[in-house]
């Protein structure tokens, strides 16, 4: 059982508006337009994750009969499918930081843990033990403060944005009645 499409509805003048102007590639590797991207991307997320997503461009008849359906919709499912080979580097690129993070903080953790117990059997009984002792423990814990917020967290909104590109580069991309 497949679930009905998604569909986003776009009014444009002419091609030209979903498009980067300044983008000299050739059209079907072309970026798309930063204002439209926004509305697809913004529509899109509104959608159920499961369902699939058409795009209808509705263009004034003149432009609809020089637009190359083939084309325009390559054009478009390539930019998102780049966006989400992007958003896939920046992914790993995360969690790779996030491991990094973890490299440094695991030791900085077990040093201040051992300077802990040492502190405990070192100084002397009229020294502020406890708080040594707490304030190492907490110093410990804080130098992971970024490797755990990374590794459970930071990488969430990045992935869920790769999978809404990959949505959307897999997306239904027609020319719809003018009129509408």
């Amino acid at each position: 059982m497949t679930q009905a499409a998604g569909v986003i509805d776009i009014q444009l003048r002419d091609l030209a508006q979903l498009f980067n102007s300044f983008d000299p590639s050739p059209f079907h590797e072309r970026d798309l337009d930063p204002r439209a991207e926004e509305f697809i991307v913004s529509w899109a997320r509104e959608m159920p994750e499961r369902s699939p997503i058409r795009i209808v461009l509705h263009l004034p008849e003149a432009a609809a009969k020089a637009a190359k359906q083939p084309e325009l919709a390559r054009a478009i499912t390539h930019y998102f499918a780049e966006s989400a080979t992007i958003a896939e580097r920046e992914l790993r690129e995360e969690l790779r930081q996030g491991m990094r993070y973890g490299w440094v903080a695991l030791p900085v953790l077990s040093i201040c843990l051992a300077l802990s117990q040492v502190a405990r059997n070192v100084l002397p009984p009229e020294a502020p033990v406890g708080l040594v002792e707490e304030s190492l423990i907490i110093l410990g814990w804080v130098a992971c403060w970024k490797a755990i917020e990374t590794l459970l967290y930071e990488w969430q909104p990045i992935k869920r944005r790769r999978d809404l590109y990959r949505r959307l580069a897999t997306a239904e991309v027609v020319l719809g009645d003018p009129t509408r």
